[in-house]
């Protein structure tokens, strides 16, 4: 049972990652990045990895992704394109 949780998280870290890159909107990059390293860090917990997880939660999905919000508000939201 555990490894379709894994399945899962694993597609939905590629859909997350591959939103973040496609979107045209930079605070919806910022939030969808922050998506991404959540599971990310779920999915280090799940292998075993817990002090990664940690670090991967505090720092990939706390710190920077409330910096990135921070300076996306900072700025213009949209590209040109």
């Amino acid at each position: 049972m555990i490894w379709q949780i894994e399945l899962i998280i694993l597609v939905l870290v590629v859909l997350f990652g591959i939103g973040a890159l496609a979107v045209k909107d930079l605070l919806s990059a910022a939030i969808l990045f922050g998506a991404y390293s959540f599971m990310l860090c779920l999915l280090w917990a799940i292998m075993g990895a817990v002090d990664v997880a940690f670090t991967e939660a505090s720092v990939g999905a706390g710190i920077s992704t409330v910096l990135f919000v921070a300076a996306v508000l900072r700025t213009t939201r949209r590209t040109d394109d």
